[in-house]
């Protein structure tokens, strides 16, 4: 009987290793193919709120998740590098965009809206507050000549590149 007690001990040992093994490999896939878009959301306590901003966070407030995807894109043409971001629920005017170190930064501020304070969610996945995502950029671009347009819930960042030379081959004398 302790023989059969030890096997069935492995046996779940085992069963839970291997588990552990599919949630672990699950979680990295999701972060690589998240590639940077599972962003955190800071509530407002959290971030420090507007200046005399003391109201409390609301039960709903507390129950928020604080991460969310905000998926994004960056396409190169001839002549541009193009960044798209989904930013669903949000106004353009809840946007910042700014490039430093050949870096896109994206932050804002996604806030909830509710038709009553009376009412009780049941299910409660999209995040809410301020975040931000970086973007690296793979070429040289110009800021002074960038445009950011938003439609359809997506932000959409033209940047021209730089007139930079192409790589060249220097020859040893």
């Amino acid at each position: 009987m302790l023989e059969s007690l030890k096997q069935v001990g492995r046996t779940a040992s085992q069963g839970l290793g291997r588990a552990l093994e599919n949630i672990s490999e699950g979680w990295h896939e999701l972060l690589h193919r998240s590639s940077g878009a599972l962003t955190h959301f800071a509530h407002p306590k959290e971030a420090g709120g507007e200046a005399g901003d003391d109201r409390p966070m609301s039960g709903a407030l507390l129950t928020l998740p604080r991460w969310s995807l905000l998926a994004g894109e960056i396409e190169e043409t001839g002549k541009d590098i193009v960044v798209r971001v989904e930013l669903p629920g949000m106004d353009k005017e809840d946007c910042q965009i700014s490039i430093r170190d050949n870096t896109l930064y994206l932050s804002g501020e996604k806030y909830l809206e509710r038709d009553s304070s009376e009412s009780d969610y049941h299910v409660m996945e999209r995040a809410y507050g301020r975040f931000e995502r970086v973007f690296a950029l793979p070429k040289t671009v110009n800021p002074a000549k960038a445009e950011a347009t938003y439609r359809n819930g997506v932000l959409t960042v033209r940047l021209p590149k730089e007139n930079a030379e192409p790589n060249r081959f220097i020859p040893v004398a």
